[in-house]
């Protein structure tokens, strides 16, 4: 088995992720179709690490919402509208929350395996366009021979539910997400995602966006404090066969928690964004005909199931098994990225590691810069190699949680 080397990687700024309504303007990148956000940030790649398209073997992308214009393999439509030559392929995947790193995963897999030499592995979502639930699947796909064997909830119910069975209070959670606001500001002000992020452009040459757009730098602890907490209503929803409420279906499996106490908000639970992003990967023999020195190599990948009802634990087991894999402990590790799904999420995670704070999400995270599902894994690891350049250090874990109760890891490493 052969290495699989990050050769460069490049994102868009996350837009917010709305339509204009009335008088009300939208996102900045909700006026551009899914395809052409994913094909600018395959042509800015191209360009940034200066290689000829024709050298790519594959294309990787994940969307999680593969529905409309999402649909009809955005990865092999996103390849044509770049103007890519016709034989260079795609292939779209879904994993939910984890598709962007899965995808970067499978893309540095087909170098590994020794049947491709350069591929390119990434994600987009475009969330204004292509809202949540925009593919009428629901949670389980309607599937109601499985409901009867498992009832799954939506995932700010089982947010709170880590956060009452764990003791995660609500102002541990305010904390962690003014915490994560005020670093993703620093970061922006010193404009510390400028190696991989570029400015997006419309038809005709104008730039629509430079910057990520959903940071709120103005937050502070006593506004995140009167914010109503998310899910009560949605908690006290009946779904039950015998009009069980959602709260009491998730306390089915959990029976030692009396009641789960809703302690999400708007303020602590990622931002709905659109965003791209492309990494491109080559192996030991893409690399020579790339002729180009690589940025890092990816030292392991994990996946973990855990519990699907509580959900969102399962990066804990997926850090561990990359980090087994790679003959790592987690304190090995110099920089973390955990997906900040929730607040509850990085909290639980780097509980359970027993993780320094100051090795995590050092720049903010999903909370303070939002969440485009099918992109933000493959965003983090790009965030993270440039914040291991720019601090002088070697490694990094990524890691998200993702519906279903499943985590996913990667370890890369400077070279």
């Amino acid at each position: 088995m052969g290495d699989a080397y990050i050769v460069d990687a490049v994102r868009t700024p996350r837009g917010r992720g709305k339509r204009a309504q009335g008088d009300k303007p939208g996102g900045s990148l909700s006026e551009l179709h899914p395809q052409e956000l994913m094909a600018r940030a395959l042509n800015r790649l191209a360009q940034k690490a200066d290689v000829a398209p024709a050298l790519v073997d594959d294309v990787v992308l994940g969307t999680v919402t593969q529905a409309k214009e999402q649909g009809a393999c955005i990865a092999r439509n996103s390849i044509l509208a770049a103007g890519w030559p016709d034989d260079v392929t795609g292939v779209s995947l879904n994993r939910f929350c984890g598709s962007g790193l899965q995808a970067v995963n499978f893309a540095a897999m087909g170098v590994m395996s020794g049947q491709q030499d350069v591929t390119v592995g990434g994600g987009v979502e475009s969330m204004s366009r292509v809202p949540m639930g925009a593919d009428d699947a629901g949670i389980d796909g309607h599937n109601l021979e499985l409901r009867k064997k498992l009832v799954q909830v939506p995932q700010g119910i089982s947010a709170d539910l880590i956060a009452t069975k764990w003791g995660f209070s609500r102002e541990e959670l305010d904390r962690f997400s003014y915490e994560s606001q005020q670093k993703a500001a620093v970061a922006i002000e010193e404009n510390r995602f400028a190696k991989s992020m570029f400015a997006v452009r419309d038809a005709s040459g104008a730039v629509v966006l430079d910057r990520d757009e959903h940071a709120r730098p103005d937050t502070t602890l006593e506004g995140l404090g009167q914010l109503p907490p998310s899910f009560v209503k949605l908690g006290a929803m009946a779904l039950g066969p015998s009009g069980e409420t959602i709260d009491q279906l998730a306390l089915l499996r959990y029976p030692e928690v009396a009641a789960i106490e809703h302690r999400h908000t708007a303020g602590s639970a990622s931002g709905i964004v659109d965003g791209a992003c492309a990494v491109l990967v080559a192996s030991e023999a893409g690399l020579a005909k790339l002729a180009k020195k690589p940025r890092a190599k990816i030292r392991a990948m994990a996946t973990a199931g855990a519990e699907p009802v509580i959900m969102l634990t399962a990066p804990t087991p997926a850090s561990a098994r990359a980090l087994e894999r790679a003959g790592m402990k987690a304190s090995d590790i110099d920089l973390w990225e955990i997906n900040e799904a929730f607040a509850v999420v990085p909290l639980k995670t780097m509980r359970d590691l027993d993780l320094d704070p100051a090795k995590v999400n050092v720049n903010g995270g999903a909370i303070a810069l939002g969440h485009p599902l099918g992109a933000t894994g493959a965003i983090l690891l790009a965030t993270a190699l440039d914040e291991l350049e720019r601090r002088g250090l070697a490694t990094a874990l990524i890691t998200l949680c993702i519906g279903g109760g499943m985590g996913i890891a990667t370890i890369i490493e400077r070279v």
